[in-house]
């Protein structure tokens, strides 16, 4: 559970990628890439790089210091040849 209270911050961007699954967006003020499914992306118009986009966000918070062997397990099956 999180220790921090939520602080949540609006954040711009701009596509930059139009997948058939995913959308890339670059951040405003040089704060990174994000690649997300397309089906969280609200939209009323058909969607195009270039477009801005805007969206709530708070901080990401580690939760334990322990590693879930059972993700890194998968991750390991899914790099196998």
């Amino acid at each position: 559970m999180a220790k921090y209270t939520d602080k949540i911050i609006y954040m711009e961007g701009i596509i930059v990628e139009v997948h058939d699954g995913a959308v890339g967006i670059d951040l405003k003020g040089r704060l990174g890439f994000l690649k997300i499914p397309m089906r969280m992306l609200i939209s009323d118009y058909e969607i195009k790089v270039g477009q801005e986009v805007g969206f709530n966000m708070s901080f990401i918070e580690q939760l334990s210091p322990d590693v879930n062997e059972k993700y890194i397990s998968n991750i390991q099956k899914r790099q196998e040849p």
